[in-house]
């Protein structure tokens, strides 16, 4: 996994003949919310699965399960808010 993560920081930062990066601002942009997406449903695969176990055996953990499916989904959020700022 971090071979990839280097290889795009290849990608990303080759010079092409002039000083500008091989992808414009607005695709890593949109790498990044995408890659935060993605990472936010990879978290809430098992999350969820848990939760569902856990409220399943005991209501009263609803509402910690809930806490705990939604967390990975602030990942989004802040990507969203770092492409606002920048």
């Amino acid at each position: 996994m971090l071979e990839i993560a280097s290889e795009v920081g290849n990608v990303v930062l080759q010079e092409t003949g002039s000083s500008s990066p091989a992808i414009t601002a607005n695709a890593a942009a949109a790498l990044a919310v995408g890659l935060a997406a993605f990472g936010a449903g990879y978290a809430e695969r098992g999350i969820g699965s848990a939760a569902i176990g856990a409220v399943a055996e005991d209501e009263d953990l609803f509402v910690s399960g809930l806490i705990f499916t939604v967390l990975p989904e602030t990942l989004v959020i802040l990507a969203l808010v770092t492409i606002f700022l920048v």
